[in-house]
């Protein structure tokens, strides 16, 4: 392989051609009964920041690009509330999916349009519910991966530094031997945060793996958890579709006319029934080349689930961790509760439970069964229809 040159971050000033593409188009399903199909997680403030889960992501994206750079790709059902939260970004910069057809079609739909706008574009592909507690490590690596795409054909992840075999989560095999010439040993590059901006070659890509493969993962050193977000040139990852996802590339280009004009969301409309349900993993990021990745550390959580936000919440002596600070717990411990303001809670010999008070739904799950937070809802739909979904 070639040696890989590492550029610095890109001066202010100089993004012009850097752009974010914000997924927020998604349920939420597994925080349920708090996110429901009318109102998501990304559009609510889970932890108790006094900002939702949009608008932090947001804001730090725009601490290091133009806002009118960013641009919230949604569900056409949810455009009303990216423009409730977000009430400065330009109409134009929502783009409103017709239906859900997974991140393929959100990336090319994203690239086409930038690429026609700026054939120069590089952006990065975020969702928009992740959680970020060190906001200028996450920028510094940003710019790091822009710049590096700006200035070769590479198509970039970033990868979280694994803490635990947690076995949620997505897992990325690297090669170690490149982007060492800065003289970062292996020591360093574990759990420091001290290899941020290093570029390495992607081998294998891993779905959510066993706890005994997780396991084996995190003792290798060399795999980092997939935090699926991405960074490359709109031509590139254009390129890699018209090669890896023709039929998807041919559809949206067939309408290349209509981008950036009032008859683009009719296009849009067109192209979407069209279009494969495939995440960009599966549809070009496991078959591509050129495809690297760089190890980070930026106090990341997908906030995908009740356990993933207990883990970021503040907890009591117990170890109990309440959105509203108004519970008293008795030889109760290890509970989360989310309630509405306001309402006193009183625990009593619960451990390790999830306890979610909402006007319409109370849910008391305990925390191991959380993943089957999915399976619960198909039977209160099955039993009572979708009033409370």
């Amino acid at each position: 392989m070639s040696t890989i040159s590492h550029p610095q971050a890109t001066p202010a000033g100089q993004h012009h051609s850097h752009y974010v593409a914000i997924m927020a188009g998604g349920i939420g399903s597994r925080f349920w009964p708090v996110s429901r199909t009318r109102l998501p997680k990304q559009f609510l403030d889970i932890l108790g920041t006094g900002q939702t889960l949009l608008q932090s992501t947001f804001n730090r994206f725009a601490a290091f690009l133009p806002p009118q750079n960013i641009f919230v790709v949604t569900h056409i059902d949810y455009t009303h509330l990216v423009q409730q939260q977000l009430p400065h970004i330009d109409p134009a910069n929502i783009l409103s999916e017709p239906s859900r057809k997974n991140t393929a079609a959100c990336v090319a739909y994203m690239a086409i349009k930038l690429r026609q706008k700026d054939p120069n574009a590089s952006f990065i592909v975020a969702p928009a519910d992740h959680l970020v507690l060190d906001a200028p490590a996450f920028a510094a690596v940003c710019q790091q991966a822009l710049s590096f795409v700006a200035q070769q054909p590479a198509l970039l992840t970033l990868g979280i530094t694994p803490t635990y075999p947690n076995t949620g989560y997505g897992y990325i095999q690297y090669s170690q031997e490149e982007g060492r010439e800065e003289g970062q040993g292996r020591g360093q590059e574990q759990g420091q945060g001290q290899n941020q901006g290093q570029v390495y070659p992607v081998k294998t890509f891993t779905e959510k793996p066993s706890l005994e493969l997780a396991k084996a993962f995190l003792a290798s050193g060399d795999f980092l958890w997939n935090a699926g977000i991405f960074v490359w040139k709109a031509a590139d990852i254009l390129a890699a579709f018209e090669q890896h996802m023709p039929e998807m590339y041919d559809v949206f280009a067939a309408e290349t006319a209509a981008y950036n004009t009032p008859g683009e969301q009719d296009a849009i409309n067109r192209i979407y029934p069209q279009c494969v349900n495939i995440s960009i993993d599966f549809g070009i990021m496991e078959k591509a080349q050129h495809v690297f990745i760089i190890p980070a550390s930026f106090g990341w959580s997908d906030l995908g689930t009740w356990n993933s936000a207990y883990d970021n919440m503040a907890k009591d002596q117990h170890q109990n961790a309440a959105s509203q600070s108004n519970l008293v717990a008795f030889e109760a411990e290890g509970n989360l509760v989310h309630t509405q303001p306001e309402k006193l809670v009183l625990l009593q010999g619960l451990q390790n439970f999830v306890v979610v008070d909402t006007k319409d739904v109370l849910m008391i799950c305990h925390r191991d069964k959380e993943q089957e937070i999915k399976e619960y809802m198909a039977e209160v739909k099955k039993a009572k229809g979708e009033k409370y979904l």
